[in-house]
């Protein structure tokens, strides 16, 4: 119970991240990305830091969340971001939460509870050798180069939601190291500073949160959001059954799960419809003053 709450307050924080950084990011112009100055420019903005603040909230939230249960529990409630970011962008003015999408809102948590409740995660005692390690980071580091190679050459919503995919997986390999490094933790301070996970976590989080900068300055937070919601509990339930040795009911436990998974899908295209959302701009190549 305490790790649900923890990954729902953990949530709620990335909700509020990507709000503020998305409205930071949409004022920088389309010739800083994939540029360093990106993030000088950023810098220099107040609303950006609190989105920082919110992350790394948000980032200490997960790992207490990962030190009580596993990927394949934790993960999946981070996709109550999405209502979380309705609600936020509703009580900003001049909108209101009557304008919330409830339908879609209930959509997602309806099946979010309902596929966590038919799929019981459970397991996640093994220790990754070496050899799992290199497999799960090659494979997903392959498949975020692939992700961003196609981006590139790309404008606007097609890139944001590509390279919004490519940063789920770069989050859900860091949530994967972070699950290891949070073993360290009854061994005392020591052992966790000495853990090659604490890095390797910090690598992949620092990627991460440069990818999503980019996505969030390629698209529009309609486009960007779900691929960021439906794509890291997915990544992060497959990382934690072929890691950790996790595992989800089978049988015909499977129908329930699927049907959860639709939900929060359906949920996710009513939210992303919702006409609050048309104030939330795609950035143009037009320079900005």
């Amino acid at each position: 119970m305490i790790a649900v709450v923890l990954g729902l307050l953990a949530a709620a924080s990335n909700a509020l991240a990507s709000v503020l950084q998305r409205r930071a990011t949409e004022a920088a112009p389309e010739a800083d990305a994939f540029k360093p100055s990106l993030i000088i420019d950023l810098l220099r903005q107040p609303l950006w830091l609190g989105g920082v603040g919110a992350l790394i909230a948000a980032f200490l939230l997960q790992a207490a969340a990962l030190s009580q249960a596993g990927l394949a529990l934790v993960q999946p409630l981070l996709a109550a971001e999405l209502p979380f970011t309705m609600i936020i962008i509703a009580s900003l003015p001049p909108r209101g939460l009557h304008r919330v999408p409830w339908t879609g809102v209930v959509a997602l948590t309806a099946g979010l509870a309902g596929f966590l409740i038919a799929a019981a995660p459970s397991g996640g005692r093994n220790m990754p050798g070496t050899g799992e390690w290199l497999v799960a980071t090659v494979a997903t580091v392959g498949c975020a180069a692939a992700l961003v190679a196609v981006a590139w050459p790309m404008r606007g919503p097609v890139r944001g939601v590509l390279l919004g995919v490519t940063t789920s997986l770069g989050f859900a390999l860091t949530a994967a190291f972070m699950r290891t490094a949070t073993r360290e933790f009854p061994a005392g301070i020591g052992a966790v500073l000495t853990s090659w996970e604490l890095y390797a976590m910090a690598a992949a989080g620092v990627t991460s949160l440069f990818l999503l900068q980019n996505a969030l300055q390629s698209g529009s937070l309609v486009v960007v959001q779900p691929a960021l919601t439906v794509t890291d509990p997915v990544a992060s339930i497959l990382l934690g059954i072929g890691l950790f040795g996790e595992h989800l009911r089978a049988g015909m436990w499977i129908i329930m799960e699927a049907a959860g998974i639709l939900l929060v899908l359906v949920g996710s295209v009513l939210i992303a419809r919702s006409p609050m959302l048309y104030g939330e701009r795609t950035v143009t190549s037009a320079p900005r003053g």
